[in-house]
């Protein structure tokens, strides 16, 4: 998905947490790494593109497409492991030919 401001806006228009609480997507922490937002998002149209905004702009705090800080970081960590073995792989198999 490429991103412009006009998809930034379309996305967060049909955000189901527009017009929320923020509080309730910032939980202080230990507070249950903020449940009742991934509930809410868990019902949202826009949850794939809020998360992805949120991962690709490293959104530090806060609940972000069902996704809290430490749900991030692993995704993060999850796609770079990928990109590594897949960056090995084509390097292995180049070197034979």
């Amino acid at each position: 998905m490429r991103y412009s401001s006009e998809t930034d806006r379309a996305w967060k228009a049909a955000a189901r947490c527009r017009g929320l609480d923020p509080n309730l997507f910032y939980p202080e922490r230990g507070d249950g790494g903020g449940d009742e937002a991934k509930e809410v998002c868990r019902e949202c149209p826009v949850q794939v593109a809020c998360l992805e905004h949120a991962l690709r702009f490293r959104e530090k705090l806060g609940v972000w497409g069902g996704c809290n800080e430490a749900d991030r970081r692993r995704i993060i960590r999850t796609r770079a492991q990928g990109l590594r073995r897949k960056r090995d792989q084509e390097t292995a198999g180049s070197v034979g030919t």
